[in-house]
């Protein structure tokens, strides 16, 4: 990536105890134009998403005081919304899981190619950029209101994470389609931090939801991909 596909003033936080990543990252990162400001614990980037505002922010999951996940959970709840990438080498399952569903855009393992570090912050960034869907999704009963992030399903709300927001967001645009695990996974996470099976993971989170307010609506077509489906089309 070129310098010159850098918005001017796209501002990142690297977030990393061990001073070796730090330093490369920030150099790197500076290198393609962004600002970019750094921070060696969880209390640090804390303050330093109150003082500088950054567009995104890279993160360690391991640090010396309180996690990364604990530091996403934070952020949410003062109601930050910049995306954040997870940088670690924790790699199981459940970690990628758990670290999606508190809010987080994308998950790198250790050890990384910095080219590898460049396109996801690229992408995570173009995702966004785009412009929210105005007005009121609806598939049957199910309800999403994407101006307050509210979903109702037969006039009850239903309580979603934001990756499980995001897949039914993508679900109700493409409604009696079906859509492959590729797209699926390329529109969610850009290819970024998840596979098949965390794909599954979520469809399977959603359906929980979404079933226990009334007839199931997600169809799976195996081998290819997942429908939502209005139960009044054939």
């Amino acid at each position: 990536m070129s310098t010159s596909e850098v918005p001017p003033g796209t501002r990142l936080l690297v977030v990393d105890d061990e001073p070796a990543i730090l330093d490369v990252l920030v150099t790197s990162l500076e290198f393609l134009g962004y600002e970019v400001g750094q921070a060696a614990t969880g209390l640090a980037a804390l303050t330093a998403v109150r003082e500088h505002a950054p567009h995104l922010v890279l993160l360690d999951v391991m640090l010396p005081d309180i996690d990364g996940f604990e530091v996403v959970r934070r952020l949410r709840q003062a109601g930050a919304t910049m995306p954040v990438i997870f940088l670690t080498a924790r790699e199981s399952g459940r970690d990628i899981v758990g670290g999606l569903d508190l809010g987080a855009d994308d998950y790198i393992t250790k050890p990384f190619r910095l080219a590898e570090v460049a396109a996801r912050v690229r992408a995570v960034l173009r995702r966004g950029e785009r412009q929210p869907e105005q007005g009121l999704l609806v598939c049957a009963d199910v309800e999403m209101n994407t101006q307050t992030y509210e979903v109702r399903r037969a006039g009850v709300p239903v309580d979603l994470s934001p990756t499980e927001y995001k897949l039914l967001r993508h679900l109700l645009l493409n409604r009696n389609r079906v859509l492959t695990h590729e797209q699926l996974l390329e529109h969610i996470w850009d290819f970024g931090g998840a596979d098949h099976g965390v794909l599954k993971t979520y469809i399977s989170y959603l359906r929980r939801k979404l079933d226990a307010l009334g007839p199931g609506l997600i169809e799976t077509r195996r081998g290819v991909g997942y429908i939502l489906r209005d139960r009044g089309t054939v």
